[in-house]
């Protein structure tokens, strides 16, 4: 990762600690947000260009996270949601493993694949979601005579989905914004103009390039890969989280997810 960029993802960490800075108004808020998602796009795009014109500079990679109860389901819907957006794909595992003589117990994790900065991308991103998601949902109550379960995974199935569709929204402006101008005029557009084929291919053939080289290398790790069922939650607390995630930061956070799955919520 070069210094430019490493500098980019710092000034995303900058912006959203003044997001989330209680002395912050609603609308400064709104307006580090807004900035702090649309470096983030556009450092993916940037790579990705780059990429093209220097091939051994970003690579297609893999990541483990695990996910610890409770709410470990919950936690990889939320993970492998941003990911996909983020141009990687999941796959999400159950596996039971020793937990002592004569025992097992069930374990959660999702398995990344994507290229080295869209990885970066996706770690970061869902380590200040996950924190933001557990930080307000400690704090609402579940409606008397709910189970506080059920309503906490509604309340993050509905997060998830708010959230899963702003971080689309901002890749696909990206990408229209550095189609439009021929790449953008940022570290990536003019490395990949100046060296070799990377330079005459479009935003979106080196995007969809990328994709096939992913999806690649997920059928050579798992052939036989198949699809669960959707969940059916019975909470409601759909609404509040939705509401939850439309205000939620769209950025860097606190540095890459724990990949031991360390940071719960509250049972």
């Amino acid at each position: 990762m070069s210094e430019e960029h490493t500098g980019v993802l710092a000034k995303v960490r900058k912006l959203l600690a003044k997001a989330e800075d209680p002395a912050a108004t609603v609308d400064e808020a709104e307006t580090y947000t807004a900035k702090a998602a649309a470096l983030v796009a556009e450092y993916g795009i940037d790579e990705a260009m780059l990429a093209a014109a220097d091939p051994e500079r970003d690579v297609v990679g893999d990541a483990v996270v695990v996910l610890d109860a409770p709410y470990a389901l919950d936690k990889a819907d939320l993970l492998s949601g941003v990911a996909v957006q983020l141009r990687c794909r999941a796959v999400q595992r159950t596996r039971h493993v020793d937990a002592g003589p004569f025992s097992t117990r069930k374990e959660i994790s999702v398995h990344l694949f994507g290229y080295g900065a869209d990885l970066t991308r996706a770690e970061v991103l869902y380590t200040s979601l996950l924190l933001q998601a557990t930080t307000q949902l400690t704090r609402i109550p579940a409606p008397p005579g709910e189970s506080v379960a059920a309503f906490r995974r509604s309340w993050l199935a509905g997060f998830t989905s708010a959230v899963v569709r702003r971080v689309a929204a901002v890749e696909e402006a990206a990408a229209r914004r550095a189609a439009g101008d021929g790449a953008g005029e940022g570290p990536g557009a003019g490395a990949a103009r100046g060296r070799g084929d990377g330079g005459h291919r479009s935003v979106a053939l080196v995007l969809a390039d990328r994709g096939v080289q992913v999806d690649t290398a997920v059928r050579e790790e798992y052939p036989h890969l198949g699809f669960a069922p959707p969940r059916r939650l019975s909470g409601s607390g759909g609404l509040a989280g939705w509401a939850a995630g439309q205000r939620a930061d769209l950025g860097a956070g606190t540095g890459v997810a724990d990949r031991e799955g360390r940071r719960s919520l509250a049972g």
